[in-house]
Parts: C-alpha cells; structure tokens; sequence
C-alpha cells in the first residue's frame, strides 16, 4: 500500500485542521486539487487495493500527525486532479517528517501505526494535547 503525505499549510493545530476539514463537508465531498495525476495512484485508491487504500498523511510543525484515508482521484476545476478525502482525521504517532511543498509517496512501512488502541488511552485525549504531547516527543 501506498500513501501521500502533505503539510497543512495554514492549520495552527490538529484541531484547527479538523476543524477545516469539518466546514468543507457543507462544500460536498471534501478533496484537495493537485495539478498532475500521481503516476502511482493506482497503489493508493486503485480498484486492486484489498485493504482500503493509502492515506494522506497531515505534516503539522514538522511532525506526521494525523490522516486522512483517500477515498479516490477525479477531474477538478482548471484541469486539475481532485484527491478525495474522508474528512475525519485519523490521529497517528507522530513522526518527524520535513515539510515540502506539494504531496509525497509514503510507503505503508514508513507509516506511523494509528493512536486510539485501548490500552493506550490516547483516544480518548482531546486532540491538541495529543499534538502538543507529540511536539514534545512524549509519544
């Protein structure tokens, strides 16, 4: 499996980018546009992915922080390529990741697993003090 990583340009916390994310469900499906098709697009939504699909991964202070499963690729305004997106962010372990400008290829071995397993009890932590927990490297 594949997945893209992106930084959320603009987003101040996890819940600020949740938040974003939310009001555009008003819009309709929510998706961000990109100028070209990714070449391995196919890896991420294709109709050959058994488990899902790939993610967007959010960058946040130089930190991977949350996804967003990528529901599939369409046609936008401009010629441009729409990546939908499940609005509901997944929060993850933080990870150290450099900014960049535009999306990345992340393979699924680099990924950071998912929060929120029982035993854990992060899912139960209000989103920005899991981000501020994770600046700190406490997880």
């Amino acid at each position: 499996m594949l997945h893209l990583t992106k930084v959320a340009f603009g987003a101040t916390s996890v819940d600020h980018l949740a938040e974003r994310l939310a009001a555009r469900i008003a819009d309709g499906p929510v998706f961000l546009t990109t100028r070209y098709l990714p070449k391995r697009h196919e890896e991420i939504a294709g109709a050959a992915v058994a488990d899902g699909g790939g993610s967007l991964f959010w960058i946040l202070k130089h930190q991977l922080i949350a996804r967003s499963p990528i529901l599939g690729f369409g046609e936008a305004e401009g010629g441009r390529v729409a990546i939908h997106i499940d609005p509901a962010l997944v929060l993850v372990q933080a990870r150290p990741k450099r900014a960049h400008q535009g999306w990345r290829y992340l393979e699924a071995a680099d990924a950071p697993p998912d929060l929120g397993g029982a035993a854990d009890g992060l899912a139960a932590m209000p989103p920005a003090l899991v981000g501020r927990l994770a600046e700190l490297a406490l997880i």
